[in-house]
């Protein structure tokens, strides 16, 4: 773990805030299980989810070192699970993004740090106007070491009071991911002029860049 990330963290949580709510249609969607990881040498996969995964996505797919990002679903008890069945809270999942990496270029650490400044940790199921279970703020955890990690970085923001508030971010094994509809990948490249891409993704991902210019491609 990074010595001192807190005046970056400081920084990011003042500028990177708020969503608003992503509504789309529902399209069948099929079970990804496919182990990324054994596909490219030297790769590893992160789980997150911060709210809406078209926001998470935008973002990852800036970073050096990042192989592929691909918007889905974890943590819930539903196989298979639609858009749709997601959105009633019912299934338990979370939008979620699973991010392809090379530990050689970017490391776990940072791919948390980056994890904590672009969605508002604070807030229990819900990112703005997205209310619910499947907008969780959530870390799912593929081995010891990223548990570790992960629940450490937790402990010191609570500890330090980095947000001013208790960081709710669930910290969870990973158990099946279930990869979205296609029209859900690569959303904010492929429609960067629609309404909640200008009016919430365009803004966030400006500010990211700011903050973190120095890892992006």
């Amino acid at each position: 773990m990074r010595a001192n990330p807190m005046s970056i963290m400081t920084l990011a949580a003042m500028l990177l805030a708020g969503l608003s709510s992503c509504a789309r249609p529902q399209l069948k969607t099929t079970k990804y299980m496919d182990d990324l990881s054994g596909n490219i040498s030297n790769a590893d996969t992160a789980v997150f989810g911060g709210g809406c995964f078209w926001c998470v996505e935008a973002i990852y797919a800036e970073l050096k070192g990042v192989k592929s990002v691909i918007s889905g679903y974890s943590g819930g008890t539903v196989e298979n699970p639609s858009y749709r069945q997601v959105c009633t809270g019912t299934t338990g999942h979370a939008e979620v993004c699973q991010i392809l990496y090379d530990p050689k270029v970017i490391s776990y650490d940072k791919l948390l740090e980056v994890f904590w400044t672009v969605h508002d940790p604070t807030q229990l199921n819900r990112q703005g106007a997205d209310v619910g279970t499947q907008y969780r703020s959530v870390i799912f955890y593929t081995n010891d070491a990223q548990r570790k990690l992960a629940e450490g970085y937790k402990e010191k923001l609570n500890k330090e009071n980095t947000f001013g508030k208790t960081v709710v971010t669930e910290v969870s094994p990973f158990s099946d991911f279930y990869k979205a509809e296609d029209y859900h990948q690569d959303y904010f490249a492929k429609n960067g002029n629609a309404p909640y891409c200008s009016v919430v993704i365009a803004p966030k991902v400006e500010k990211f860049r700011k903050v973190f210019g120095n890892i992006l491609k």
